[in-house]
């Protein structure tokens, strides 16, 4: 199947179980899933039991989306993405942005746990992010253009909508959250970066590295959803901080940054009512 054809295989049999038409699409990256626990009226689709879907296999990430309203608003969330690093090609990686896109969403808010490549960024503090960088991972914008999602050549000057960030810059202030203005930079992983690729993308300008969000933003803009993203600092980045770096780390700073980040959340979508 070609990438527009295993979208429509996979929308087919969602739309089968959606309860409604969700308005605002949220992707939870690595331990910022609990998020999902609090939604309304849930409905709880795996991954697994879409034929042909992707499954997630990153720790941390449950793979499942969950239907249902939040702050009085009808959502999806996608409890676990799928990376690069998983083996999949990047058609398949952006598939659930491009589900949730032909579901109808005309917002989507994408969250990860990255490491702080800014000195200046502390763990525990979050990075809306005004820009980012897509040079060290594949396009999934490659191939034939479909039509049907977008143009083939996408202005990419303003990925992230300057409205919604300023949205979340007041729900971050009034959930008492620090919300850095930064450039976030994907690379494929899964090993973590060295000292010298930090430096090198440091002085590209960017401030939180991590191995997602790019490839979803530039699918999601493609197909005209607004968006806004916010990264978690879980760790410094290798060569900034001196501590070795791990997933159980990433895992556990972002349990401890759950309760603000679901109140800025909260406070978000009420905004968007």
């Amino acid at each position: 199947m070609t990438p527009y054809e295993k979208v429509q295989h996979c929308l087919a049999q969602v739309k089968k179980v959606c309860p409604e038409k969700p308005k605002v699409g949220i992707v939870l990256g690595s331990g910022l899933g609990d998020l999902a626990d609090v939604v309304e009226d849930a409905v709880y689709v795996p991954y697994a039991e879409i034929d042909g879907f992707p499954i997630s296999t990153a720790p941390g990430h449950v793979g499942r989306f969950v239907f249902g309203r939040f702050e009085g608003l009808p959502v999806v969330m996608m409890q676990g993405r799928v990376h690069l690093y998983e083996g999949y090609p990047v058609s398949d990686c952006v598939l659930p942005i491009r589900l949730m896109a032909s579901l109808g969403i005309d917002t989507l808010l994408l969250t990860n746990a990255a490491g702080a490549i800014n000195p200046t960024y502390k763990v525990g503090e979050f990075c809306l992010l005004k820009d980012h960088i897509s040079s060290f991972v594949p396009s999934p914008l490659l191939g034939p253009n479909v039509s049907e999602w977008g143009t083939r050549f996408p202005d990419m000057t303003a990925v992230y909508d300057p409205q919604l960030r300023e949205k979340m810059h007041e729900a971050g202030k009034e959930a008492g959250c620090v919300l850095h203005d930064g450039v976030y930079v994907q690379f494929t992983g899964p090993a973590y970066e060295t000292p010298a690729e930090i430096h090198m993308a440091s002085v590209l300008g960017a401030d939180m590295a991590g191995m997602s969000t790019v490839i979803e933003a530039t699918a999601a803009h493609h197909m005209g959803v607004r968006l806004v993203g916010v990264s978690l600092a879980t760790n410094q980045a290798a060569g900034v901080g001196t501590k070795k770096l791990s997933e159980e780390e990433v895992i556990e700073e972002g349990k401890k940054a759950a309760a603000r980040f679901q109140q800025m959340i909260r406070n978000f979508l009420g905004k968007l009512k």
